[in-house]
This record gives C-alpha cells, sequence and structure tokens, in this order.
C-alpha cells in the first residue's frame, strides 16, 4: 500500500470540508482574491452594492499595519464614505454572533513576494484568508511544516495589499499529526498545540482534528472569542482546548446554575489567560453585576491587572487600597475588577466601608479565586460568603487540597471540593507534559547514596538528618556551594537559562550568600547572585501540610521586623544596585517593592544566573529562562510541585526540560506529590530518565549512525538525497541526546562511544548538507530534504561567535609552530561546526592563513581582526552597491531597518536603494538578486559579531 501524498491529503480534506457547508472558490491568484472578497463582503454586509472606488477606499483601509494591528482592523467596523457622502459601517468579521459569517475553502493560492510561494489550503471568512492549512505527505515531520509557515509569512505574505496578513492561525498536519498555532511573526513550533477533546483525549488525525476543530461556527468562535490579542507583546494568542473547555464550562455554569465549582490546571498551564477570558465573558452577561478576580498577594494583583490588561487594553484597573476597592465596587460602569482577598476581606469588615457597599448585598457578584487552595481556608472566605449572599465563587488551582493533604485535623479538614463543589474540568501535569505544554523533570539527589563514581556523592549527610546544627554546619553548605559553582554553567547551559536556590530559613540563606561571594571574590567571570527575603520577625513556618506561606514584599504597617535580617538583606542589595546599577534598599514599602519588582524582571531575563531564596518567588512566579531549582529546603504536596514547576516552563528546543538538585532526602516527597497531582503511575511520565539510560540511548544511536556514514569522509559519498537524509535523521538524533546528557552533573564525554572530535567532525558534515539544501531551495529545486527538519537551534549556541574566535586566536603567536598549526585546526573547525559561522569561515580562514603570521606576539590580534573585518565589510558594501547600481545611502538605510526589525527586506525596500527604475519584466529577477545578495551581507558581517 503505498503512503499517501500531500494532494491526495488536500483533496481528501477539501472534500470533507465541503462536506461540513464551506463553500469551495476557485482561487489562483490575488486578483481572483480581491475578487472574491468584494462579493463576500457585499453578502456579509447585508448585500450592500459597492462601487469599484468604495471597494478600493476598503482595500486601503485593509492595507495597512502588522499582523497584530490589523487583527484590530478586523474586528472594528469601518466608517465607509460612500460616493454618495452616506457613511456605511462595513462589517469584516461578526464577532457577537459568530456563526453568522461567510465560510469558503479554496486551495493553492499564488503569491509572489520575495520568492513565489504557493499555499496548500486557505480557510477563508468573509473572503479574507483568516485560517491556514499546511499539509505535508504522510511520514514526513510535522515540524516541516511549521518551517514552511514561517518561511511564507517571510516571503510572500505580504505581498500585494497583504491580505494572508489577516490569517489569525494556522494549522500543520501530515495527516497522523494536527496542530494549530496564532500567526505571529516571532514564533516557536513549541507555541503549537494539539487540540483534543473534554476529557484531553488528542485529535491528532487530519480527518478527527477538522471534524471537531474546523467546523464552521467553532473556528470562527476561537478566531473570534479564543483569540486574545496581546497587547504588551503586540502578538496574538490562541487559547489551548483544556483552556477552551475549562472556560466554556464556567460560562455555562453561569448561565444554568447557582453553584460554586473549581478548575484544576497544572501549574505552568496558563491559568491566568484562562482566567481571563472567563472573566471577560462571564462579565458581558445581563444577569452579572461584577466579576471580581481575587488573588492572595499584593505583588499578585498587580501582575495580574498587567496581564488582564496586555489581554485586553485598559479591562481592569488594579485596586492599590480598599478605598480604591469600594469605588470601583460602587461603580456600575466597573464590570471586572482585580484584587486581593486581605483588600476585600477589610472592605466588608470594617464599618466605614461597609455603609457604602451594603446595597451590594444581594447583586449578582462572579468570584474567581487564583490558587485557590492557598487562601480560602480560613475566617476571610466564610466573611466573603456571609456577606455576598447572591454570590457565584469559581477557584482555580495547579494543585488542589485532598483528603490525604488537607491541614488540621481529621474529621475537621477543609478540602478544595468541600469549599467549591464540582471540580468542572480537569488537566494534571501528565496531560500537560504529554501535549509538550510544560517540560519533564530531571531530579537528580545530591549526598551519601554510596553510589558509585557519581559527582552527586557529596560528603552531606542527607538521611534523617533534622537538627539545625547539621544542617547548617558550614562544612555542609560549603560543599553545596561548591557543587553549584561547579556544575551550574553546565546545568543551565550558561548563558541560556538561570536557577534559584531554595533554602529553609533566611538565616540559612544569609549563610549561602555570604559563601558564595567568599568563593567567587576575584573570579574572572561570576556568578551573578541575587536574593530577597522577607525580614519580618518569625518568617520561620512549620511545613508540616506542604503549602508554602506566602512572604509579601509589601510589610503591612506595625508588622514586627527582624532588624538583624533587614540589615543583612540591605546589605546584600547594595551588592545588587553595584551589579546592575540601581539604588534599591528596604528603608521603606515602596523602595523594597520595586527591587522585588526588578529582581523579578531581571531574573526573567536572564541576568541573573542564580536567585536564593526562602519562600519569596517559589510560587505564582513565572520565568521560562528558569530551568534549575537547587534545594535545601523539606518540601512536599503543594509546596513541592509548585517549587519544582519554575522550571519546567516551555521556551525553546534548547530546553529540554526542568532540572531539580536536591541537597536533602526528597525522593519519597516527590513520588508522592507526583502520585497526588496525576496518577499512581505517573512517575514515568513526569520524571526523565536516569543519566545511565540516556548514555545507553546514545551509544546505540551512533551504532545506527555508523552504519549509515562509519566514517567523516563517507558523509561526502553518500549516494543520494535519501541516504543523507537518513544521516540527517541520524545524527539529529545524537544531537537531541546530547543536549539532555550534558545538564547532568555525572555527563563524562568517555562514556560516549563518539568522541568529541567526531561529533564536531559530523556535525560540520551535516551542516554541509544544510547548506546545499538551502542553497537548493533558494533556486526552487526540489528536494526530499523539504521532508526532514533539521533542528538547527540545537546547535547554534550563542557563546560561539566572532568575539569568542577572536579569544582563541590571542596568543598564537606565543606558542611553537606545531603547537600552532594545531590550535589553527582546532580553530577552524569551530567555524565550521557553528551555523551561525560559516557565513564567515572563508574570511576568518583568510585571516588566520595570511594575517596572523604576520601580527607580533606584542601586538593586538583584537585591533587587527577588527581593522580586518571593518575593510572586507567596507569592500563588500561597496561592491554591492557598484554591481547592482544601489544608492549607498539607503542600502545602509535599509540595513538598519531590517536589523532593528529582525527581519529580511521587502521587495519595495529592496527597490528604493535602487539608482533606476527596472523594467517590469526585469523588475524580480534584479529584486530576488539583490536580496539574496543583501541577506549573504546580514549573515557574513552583521549577524553573530558579538
Amino acid at each position: 500500500m503505498s503512503i499517501q501524498s500531500e494532494a491526495a491529503l488536500e483533496a481528501a480534506l477539501i472534500a470533507q470540508l465541503k462536506k461540513m457547508e464551506y463553500e469551495f472558490v476557485r482561487i489562483s491568484n490575488e486578483a481572483d482574491m480581491l475578487a472574491n472578497l468584494k462579493q463576500q463582503l457585499e453578502i456579509h454586509n447585508k448585500n450592500i452594492v459597492l462601487t469599484p472606488n468604495e471597494f478600493e477606499r476598503i482595500l486601503n483601509h485593509l492595507n495597512t499595519g502588522t499582523v497584530f494591528e490589523r487583527a484590530k482592523v478586523l474586528r472594528d467596523k469601518f466608517a465607509l464614505k460612500r460616493d454618495n457622502q452616506d457613511t456605511a459601517y462595513i462589517s469584516f468579521l461578526n464577532c457577537d454572533e459568530w456563526c453568522m459569517n461567510e465560510f469558503q475553502v479554496t486551495h493553492q493560492v499564488g503569491m509572489k513576494g520575495k520568492r513565489k510561494n504557493r499555499y496548500d489550503v486557505t480557510l477563508l471568512i468573509n473572503g479574507l484568508p483568516l485560517a491556514q492549512i499546511e499539509l505535508k505527505r504522510r511520514g514526513a515531520e510535522l515540524k516541516v511544516a511549521f518551517n514552511q509557515v514561517n518561511r511564507y509569512q517571510h516571503d510572500s505574505y505580504d505581498a500585494g495589499i497583504g491580505l494572508f496578513q489577516y490569517v489569525q492561525l494556522f494549522i500543520i498536519s501530515n495527516g497522523v499529526n494536527t496542530k494549530y498555532f496564532s500567526n505571529n511573526v516571532v514564533q516557536s513550533f513549541k507555541q503549537t498545540f494539539f487540540w483534543s477533546d473534554n476529557e484531553n483525549n488528542r485529535l491528532s488525525d487530519l480527518h478527527e482534528f477538522t471534524a471537531e476543530f474546523l467546523k464552521p461556527c467553532h473556528i470562527s468562535k476561537m478566531i473570534t472569542h479564543y483569540t486574545v490579542i496581546h497587547e504588551t507583546r503586540k502578538c496574538l494568542m490562541i487559547l489551548r482546548p483544556y483552556q477552551f473547555y475549562a472556560t466554556e464550562a464556567l460560562v455555562g455554569k453561569v448561565k444554568n446554575s447557582l453553584d460554586n465549582a473549581y478548575i484544576w490546571h497544572t501549574t505552568g498551564s496558563g491559568k491566568t489567560l484562562t482566567s481571563f477570558k472567563a472573566s471577560q465573558i462571564i462579565m458581558r452577561m445581563p444577569k452579572v453585576h461584577k466579576v471580581l478576580f481575587v488573588v492572595d498577594r499584593k505583588d499578585l494583583d498587580i501582575q495580574t491587572a498587567k496581564e488582564f490588561n496586555a489581554f485586553s487594553k485598559g479591562s481592569v484597573d488594579s485596586t492599590t487600597n480598599t478605598h480604591k476597592l469600594v469605588a470601583q465596587l460602587t461603580d456600575d460602569s466597573t464590570k471586572l475588577i482585580v484584587t486581593t482577598i486581605q483588600k476585600l476581606n477589610n472592605a466588608i469588615i470594617k464599618e466605614h466601608y461597609f455603609d457604602k457597599i451594603e446595597h451590594l448585598q444581594d447583586k449578582k457578584f462572579v468570584f474567581i479565586f487564583d490558587e485557590c487552595h492557598r487562601s480560602q481556608f480560613g475566617e476571610t472566605h466564610r466573611n466573603i460568603k456571609k456577606f455576598f449572599t447572591n454570590a457565584q465563587m469559581f477557584g482555580f488551582t495547579g494543585t488542589p487540597i485532598f483528603a490525604d493533604n488537607a491541614p488540621g485535623s481529621i474529621g475537621s479538614q477543609q478540602t478544595t471540593a468541600s469549599l467549591f463543589g464540582e471540580c468542572l474540568h480537569k488537566y494534571v501535569i501528565v496531560d500537560a507534559i504529554r501535549d509538550e505544554n510544560v517540560l519533564r523533570f530531571a531530579v537528580e539527589y545530591v549526598g551519601k547514596y554510596k553510589r558509585k563514581d557519581s559527582a552527586n556523592e557529596l560528603d552531606i549527610e542527607v538521611q534523617a538528618i533534622d537538627t539545625q546544627e547539621l544542617l547548617e554546619s558550614p562544612q555542609r553548605l560549603e560543599k553545596i556551594v561548591d557543587y553549584i559553582l561547579t556544575h551550574h554553567r553546565q546545568k543551565t547551559k550558561a548563558p541560556d537559562f538561570t536557577a534559584m536556590l531554595c533554602v529553609s530559613s533566611v538565616a540559612t540563606l544569609i549563610k549561602y550568600y555570604e559563601l558564595f561571594k567568599l568563593k567567587q571574590a576575584g573570579a574572572a567571570n561570576p556568578l551573578k547572585i541575587a536574593t530577597i527575603f522577607s525580614y519580618a520577625a518569625n518568617e520561620e513556618y512549620p511545613e508540616a501540610n506542604g503549602l508554602i506561606p506566602e512572604e509579601s514584599p509589601d510589610l503591612p504597617a506595625g508588622i514586627r521586623i527582624n532588624q538583624t535580617n533587614r540589615d543583612k538583606l540591605d546589605e546584600f542589595i547594595a551588592d545588587y544596585n553595584f551589579m546592575f546599577n540601581t539604588n534599591y534598599s528596604t528603608k521603606d514599602n515602596k523602595i523594597f517593592y520595586h527591587y522585588y519588582e526588578n529582581i523579578g524582571n531581571r531574573v526573567r531575563d536572564g541576568e541573573v544566573d542564580l536567585l536564593l531564596v526562602v519562600n519569596m518567588f517559589l510560587t505564582g512566579f513565572d520565568s521560562p529562562r528558569l530551568n534549575t531549582m537547587y534545594v535545601d529546603k523539606n518540601l512536599k504536596f503543594h509546596g513541592l510541585i509548585q517549587a519544582f514547576s519554575r522550571t519546567n516552563r516551555n521556551l525553546n528546543e534548547k530546553k529540554s526540560q526542568g532540572n531539580i538538585i536536591c541537597f536533602r532526602n526528597l525522593k519519597d516527597a516527590t513520588d508522592e506529590a507526583i502520585a497526588l497531582f496525576s496518577n499512581k503511575n505517573a512517575k514515568e511520565t513526569v520524571l526523565v530518565e536516569p543519566y545511565e539510560v540516556y548514555v545507553k540511548t546514545f551509544n546505540q544511536a551512533v551504532e545506527e549512525l555508523l552504519k549509515i556514514a562509519p566514517t567523516v569522509q563517507s558523509v561526502d559519498a553518500l549516494p543520494s538525497e535519501k541516504e543523507q537524509q537518513e544521516f540527517i535523521i541520524r545524527f539529529r538524533e545524537l544531537i537531541r541526546i546530547k543536549n539532555i546528557l550534558t545538564t547532568f552533573a555525572d555527563f563524562d564525554q568517555a562514556d560516549l562511544s563518539l568522541s568529541d572530535q567526531m561529533f564536531e567532525d559530523y556535525k560540520s558534515k551535516y551542516l554541509d548538507i544544510y547548506d546545499k539544501f538551502k542553497s537548493d531551495r533558494e533556486q526552487e529545486k526540489s528536494s526530499i530534504l523539504e521532508d526532514v527538519d533539521f533542528e538547527l537551534s540545537l546547535i547554534h549556541r550563542d557563546e560561539i561567535n566572532v568575539t569568542y574566535i577572536l579569544s582563541l586566536l590571542k596568543g598564537l603567536n606565543k606558542l611553537s609552530s606545531e603547537e600552532r598549526i594545531k590550535r589553527q585546526k582546532g580553530i577552524v573547525d569551530i567555524v565550521a561546526g557553528e551555523i551561525q559561522l560559516r557565513s564567515k569561515k572563508a574570511l576568518i580562514q583568510t585571516f588566520i592563513d595570511e594575517n596572523l603570521p604576520n601580527i607580533k606576539s606584542t601586538e593586538n590580534v583584537t585591533t587587527k581582526f577588527e581593522s580586518f573585518w571593518a575593510e572586507n565589510k567596507r569592500q563588500a558594501f561597496n561592491a554591492l552597491c557598484t554591481e547592482e547600481n544601489i544608492v549607498p545611502e539607503e542600502l545602509q538605510k535599509l540595513l538598519n531597518d531590517c536589523m532593528f526589525a529582525n527581519r529580511l527586506p521587502r521587495e519595495q525596500e529592496i527597490a528604493n536603494t535602487l539608482n533606476f527604475k527596472p523594467r517590469i519584466l526585469q523588475r524580480q529577477p534584479i529584486i530576488d538578486r539583490i536580496g539574496n545578495k543583501i541577506q549573504t551581507f546580514i549573515n557574513t558581517f552583521i549577524e553573530g559579531m558579538g
């Protein structure tokens, strides 16, 4: 039986869509698209008849802005000034009655931008292309379709009047696997999603996916209701299936009952976006007076308000104090409020506020509590229920309270279910890992475990140590600090990721900080270490029920402080100020809170290598660049999952797991927590395999590689693209496994059956094949390598750039002739094996061969290289301008604009640099040729120079 071709897959999809009441329309090019758009807009706008001039004005309105800006244009009406001077309000998309739109399907639309592309299947709503489906034959890799979408976006989506810039979502499929994602300029395959049913069963087959997701009413609802225009990031975000089902369930509960309920979605799955969409929809219901989104910390109040306003500009005004909250409660125009539970409690129990809000007691309020396990088990919750007699309460949690882990004595324990009732939707950590929405954990236990030849066999006690004296002994802490300094860069793939060390007490944290400072004194490249902790008195908390105490950075007036801890924190903040040229302290709450915000932002941006904490940042803190958690603290149940989950946010292909390094015996607690919050058999899904398993897998993969290419030189002799494809797949598997292996403390190249030099040599050949494939693709030659993803992101290393190569070149002239030749070959091998340096390879080789021998040992290699590079750049720039008759000032402006916007030059921009106007038949070949030359110039002389 032959494999279903891409054409057959496309034909079957179109046939299915036609049966689902999509009208098939034949569109070959932009002219056809515009003619159809005019007709569909006329139908959609109650059979209005548009004159050519009126339609031209509509096109002028549509042809403006980025994808982000056009998403807003799509959802707004256009005040069209008609030829007779009347005004007609033109609708492009009916967002209120989402089924009341016009649905069409077409295929193989050709667009000519930087290159000519032909798109597989396009779904048109009211004549606009709002969903684009890219297919690959069965057996092809799904990521190839994703890469193809990215190429189309850069090559031709802005061609003509840019109607394809209105695409809201993409669907990619190879028949067996199907995923969807929103349209954004910068995209990662990690942000593509499978669709599933309400029970989290994946619908990955294209036929199944189409039957559910592409139903006209459903896809229209996903675009109109469940796509968020993120104001801060200037991007589109589309909800994942579990977010959709949870929101629909909450909305249905408010519509059809008065019951409370809760949503169990695992930590890191995007509960804020889910709760925002639910709040936004519920607040528009006529019977609902207000929606209150309630958090339990001031920083989460402000953070959530920022996120809500990022999802919808001006949707909430953060309640900075109880007085402001009362004003919002009594303002009928304020429909959505984000506040803290403390302020809400003040408003309903204090007499001078009570009189102002008493009349609201019978109004229909809907409460949504964030991480409801943290704050809903006391008097405050009872006060809220007593005051708001017509309220409906919903909780969100990633770690519910069950009978097994409920605080209090048996018989008087409160659980999430006893407070909120039914669990409306469940999405546990096993579901999230299976869907690749969060990462697995690699947990390593460090201490006296009597392991053979393990870097984790550290001389510190881990069994039955419960005395503070032993836990805080200088010898133990010093060994842990040494371990972290030894392995940190390896764990975090520095400088890609960051880490956190959580400890049991402020006293211990202070000792750790001072040890790090002492041991790094005078280091050439020390880790940037920062800390924050509460300096309130009695900051030590029991951890028996597994809940991590909330430490607010905002200390209320009257709270007793520990002056010793405060003085130490000020000392550490002074180090931070010196490191980052800031001016923070603990002298007042406002300044300290700004420090809290700043340190969080710097961790997110990767500027802090290691953050030391007791409880702060272990819950509610989201930083995808954080990949490692060092643990010297007893954690269990909620606290353990919450803390571990700081590390497992998706970021890119290089971040393969969250690293957890335990300096205490938390194995039983880890197994118990995973079982409690997923199921008894979840451990294999949640935790990565041991180091030895990956070593064995790597060495088996080497055997398979050597069957295809027994030597590096034999790669050049592979007889056809079929064998080259097999080599790519086999070597790529080695890259993937090694990416995981190198994060283990026990990693040793000697354990692998392929030497480091051989690995680099094979990688160079791997990149040679990629270069040839890229060249063939630019010449529009067909290739079976289109069906395989090279995963260059796993090869790219930020630290391997021209600056790094220069550091290796320094001092070469001081070596003996034999040693110098050997070192030079090693440098050339590095250049050949780094994707970001290959375009510079010839020039670097020339510098090494022709210039380096003439540099005296006392001369500055960097200065000589910079002069060499600048001269070659100048010559290349002038040659390009001369050869192609380009205005130099215009080319420089184009280069500046493209580098600032991180994009390739557009056709019209290239045309604007020319000293002449090409004839119509000559224009496209000239633009294409010059575009390729400009891209080569950027790759050679601008990118990767840092």
